[in-house]
């Protein structure tokens, strides 16, 4: 199987479309050629364009900051170019940033799931570039949960944050470049848009078929696996258990100090969930970036992903819940607001509550999904060839 090459290295070997620009660069440390370089330092020496700026989203351009960490503005070390934060004062490029800027590029590696802000940070680009006429470059880079399925609710508009800032489906299966085309496209927006596509890249591959090396994306997203399990894990933090921040293994841990692992673990594995084994765990969260538990023992379950495709992670998250919930009435709690701007809705949050069982909280989801199939299939830029049965699905 030839090794996917992705925007980046693409645009690098044709880069007549940038000559004789000033560039700005959203990146952080994913934006790299399979040798490791980065952008900043490839466009720093390209001949005919000009690398004049630099751009963070969260966590920063060095992604060392923690969740929800604002970042200031500072110098780049290596460039010496100045790194404006697009998370901090402003998560939208100002004029003052775009001064001198003829192309804005952005490339970042996104984890596959609709709560991740990067693509948000794309987002708020596009809005920036079209309103101030600058061109926008997208340097597109593989889905690293694959670019078949597609599987949770869909965002309900009312419930807009930059944890969700468009109706996507938990779990959205497309690229950085496909999304920029779905929100250039369903918010009407009229500007300069030019996608670089990988090549080699098919949609049902997993990260490990591309050749590419992994490089962390955020602090707590260590390895693709990280990434398969985080679509679920995610809600988590809008309660009052810990979703193994603070450990080696995030989002694949749920615990708290009160948590009855024999009870929970017996009604999880009564509910058969495809995909996904679990066991009981204790472990200590160190410096957790949400503060739950912090140098605390907490009993917990541990989520081991047996088979990819036909493991559901929403699913998975949603019957942990009702589990938990059902076991410990008491100690169990919600942030109300937190759990709704993930979930992207209300209902989950007062279905579970209410005592419903995960496939009532989840039954208006298959719908949803299929309907948000059927709206990015203008957006999609990769052909379907599935890499072994099964995978060529949406779900629930």
């Amino acid at each position: 199987m030839k090794r996917v090459r992705t925007g980046l290295e693409e645009l690098l070997a044709r880069p007549s479309r940038i000559k004789g620009d000033r560039l700005g660069l959203i990146a952080n440390p994913t934006a790299v050629t399979p040798d490791l370089t980065h952008a900043a330092l490839h466009f720093k020496v390209l001949r005919g364009a000009k690398l004049v700026a630099l751009f963070g989203p969260e966590h920063g351009v060095f992604a060392n900051a923690q969740d929800l960490e604002e970042v200031g503005d500072l110098k780049d070390p290596k460039t010496g170019l100045k790194v404006f934060s697009l998370y901090g004062e402003t998560r939208i490029p100002t004029p003052r940033m775009l001064a001198g800027i003829d192309t804005l590029i952005f490339d970042i590696q996104d984890v596959g799931s609709r709560y991740y802000t990067f693509i948000y940070t794309m987002l708020h680009a596009i809005q920036a570039c079209a309103a101030h006429g600058v061109r926008l470059i997208v340097l597109d880079r593989p889905n690293p949960i694959g670019g078949l399925g597609v599987q949770g609710n869909v965002l309900d508009p009312r419930f807009l944050s930059f944890v969700g800032l468009h109706p996507l489906a938990v779990r959205h299966g497309m690229t950085v470049g496909e999304l920029a085309l779905m929100f250039a496209d369903e918010l009407d927006l009229s500007l300069d848009l030019e996608i670089v596509p990988m090549k080699n890249y098919r949609r049902a591959m997993d990260y490990e078929d591309t050749g590419l090396p992994w490089v962390l994306p955020s602090p707590n997203m260590p390895t693709v696996d990280t990434a398969y399990v985080y679509p679920g894990g995610c809600l988590i933090e809008g309660t009052n258990l810990s979703e193994g921040r603070g450990t080696t293994r995030p989002f694949h841990l749920v615990g708290a100090p009160w948590l009855d692992t024999t009870k929970v673990l017996a009604r999880l594995r009564a509910a058969d969930l495809p995909g996904v084994r679990f066991a009981g765990v204790r472990f200590r969260p160190k410096h957790p970036g949400d503060g739950k538990y912090a140098d605390t023992k907490v009993s917990g379950i541990r989520l081991r992903v047996t088979d990819r495709s036909t493991y559901d992670p929403t699913a998975t998250a949603i019957t942990m819940l009702a589990v938990i919930r059902a076991v410990h009435p008491g100690s169990f709690r919600w942030s109300p607001a937190q759990f709704d701007r993930l979930a992207g809705t209300d209902e989950v949050r007062l279905d579970l509550a209410s005592g419903a069982e995960p496939g009532t909280v989840m039954e208006s989801w298959p719908g949803q999904v299929q309907a948000f199939v059927v709206r990015r299939q203008a957006a999609l830029l990769y052909p379907r060839i599935p890499s072994r049965p099964g995978t060529d699905q949406a779900s629930p």
